[in-house]
């Protein structure tokens, strides 16, 4: 056997491995704050967090814990007081507000507790819709398998509204992984739905992680939801107060 090509490959293999695991997400000194003086109320308290590739973390806390501010300030929808977030190597608050907004839609899925599709465009329509604003082309074995994925296969020339609630919830799953982004942000993605379509929304999202090492995101009050989840993150008084490793 040769030993130079042994202890290449050797190297390759380490590389590959340092690349997998390494940094999607870096959350330095993030601070929110509203008002000033006795008015000062701080949604967001110099909170830092590290998030690899491929993880799956549950972001969990009481109502005004600062859940949903630290999700809008990872995804660039608000922008903070103070801090850093730092998203595949991008600095995402040094870019423009046009660039941001590209950034975010092809690098970032974005899934709400309110699914916002667009009520005139029809199932295919609204997950592409991302593709479409960027002038990019579909791939057509792409969409098919995410859409047989998510089972719409039988409504993709339907409307929102002749769609039931967790239908509507996977087209918006739909449209936020089109891109294959490099992570996915959820927040209180079960939210509006009942107990079988809230797992069955937990089901793809875990699919996308494992089969596609899609790294998500997901802000949660339900404790079966969280504990599908790779890492648990819990918040008070806008502060990390516990961060632990779940077994799966």
């Amino acid at each position: 056997m040769n030993r130079n090509a042994t202890l290449s490959e050797t190297k390759v293999n380490h590389e590959l491995g340092e690349k997998k695991h390494m940094a999607i997400l870096e959350v330095r000194n993030l601070s929110k704050y509203y008002g000033k003086d006795e008015t000062l109320v701080r949604a967001l308290d110099d909170v830092s967090l590290v998030v690899e590739r491929g993880d799956f973390v549950a972001i969990v806390g009481a109502s005004g814990s600062g859940k949903s501010t630290l999700m809008h300030l990872i995804g660039g929808v608000d922008r903070p007081t103070s801090g850093e977030v730092v998203i595949d190597g991008q600095s995402i608050y040094e870019l423009s507000e046009d660039n941001l907004a590209i950034f975010r839609r092809r690098q970032v899925g974005l899934i709400y507790q309110f699914n916002n599709l667009i009520p005139i465009l029809n199932v295919k329509e609204n997950i592409t819709l991302p593709l479409l604003l960027d002038g990019q082309s579909i791939d057509g074995a792409a969409l098919n398998q995410l859409i047989d994925r998510l089972e719409l296969g039988a409504h993709i020339a339907k409307l929102p509204n002749q769609l039931s609630g967790g239908q509507q919830q996977r087209v918006s799953i739909g449209r936020s992984l089109i891109y294959r982004p490099s992570i996915v942000l959820a927040d209180e993605p079960t939210g509006n739905l009942d107990s079988e379509n809230s797992m069955e929304v937990v089901r793809l999202l875990d699919e996308s992680n494992r089969d596609f090492n899609q790294t998500i995101i997901i802000i949660t009050h339900d404790e079966r939801v969280a504990r599908a989840a790779k890492r648990i993150i819990t918040l008070a008084d806008g502060k990390i107060v516990s961060d632990e490793r779940i077994r799966r």
